[in-house]
C-alpha cells in the first residue's frame, strides 16, 4: 500500500523523531543511508527526502533515473542486503516534484546486526550514532543462535 500525501503530512507533523529521519534533498543520501541502517539496528522507521527538517515543508524533488539509481546503489552497501520498496508521492503544486520514502523494519534479536559500508549505525533518541563495538559484538553472537 502506497503512502498518500495525507499520510505524510501527518507522518511528519511531529517533527524528526527516533522513527523518523527527513532529508530536503537526495544530495543527503549518505546521511540518509547512515539512519537508514540505524532504523534497522533499531526500532525501525521512515526515512524521507524532499521535506525541510527544521520547517517540515514538503518540497519534493526531481526524480530522474540517475537519482533512482543513486538510491539503489546506495542500498546495496547495507549489509546484509535489505529489501526495502523505495515510494514516489506526488507533490500538490509541484507537478514536477516527488518525495522520496522509505519505510525500513527494525532489528530483533537473533538477527545479525546492519552495516552501512561496513559500519553499523544505530539510533538514540533523533540522532543517528556509530554502534559502539560492544553493542555490535554482542548483536553479532546473538545472530549466531
Amino acid at each position: 500500500m502506497a503512502l498518500t500525501i495525507e499520510e505524510l503530512k501527518k507522518l511528519i507533523q511531529s517533527d524528526e523523531h527516533r522513527q523518523l529521519e527527513l532529508k530536503k534533498t537526495t544530495g543527503e543520501l549518505k546521511d540518509g543511508m547512515h539512519a537508514a541502517c540505524a532504523f534497522l539496528n533499531t526500532e525501525g522507521g521512515w526515512l524521507i527526502f524532499g521535506v525541510a527538517p527544521k520547517s517540515l515543508k514538503i518540497l519534493g524533488q526531481q526524480v530522474t533515473d540517475n537519482i533512482q539509481q543513486e538510491i539503489a546503489q546506495a542500498l546495496s552497501y547495507m549489509e546484509p542486503q535489505v529489501d526495502v520498496r523505495v515510494e514516489y508521492i506526488d507533490v500538490p503544486n509541484h507537478p514536477d516534484n516527488k518525495v522520496i520514502a522509505m519505510h525500513f523494519e527494525g532489528w530483533a534479536w537473533g538477527m545479525v546486526p546492519y552495516t552501512y559500508h561496513g559500519c553499523p549505525y544505530y539510533k538514540v533518541e533523533s540522532t543517528t550514532k556509530e554502534m559502539p563495538r560492544d553493542m555490535y559484538e554482542e548483536r553479532l553472537r546473538c545472530g549466531d543462535i
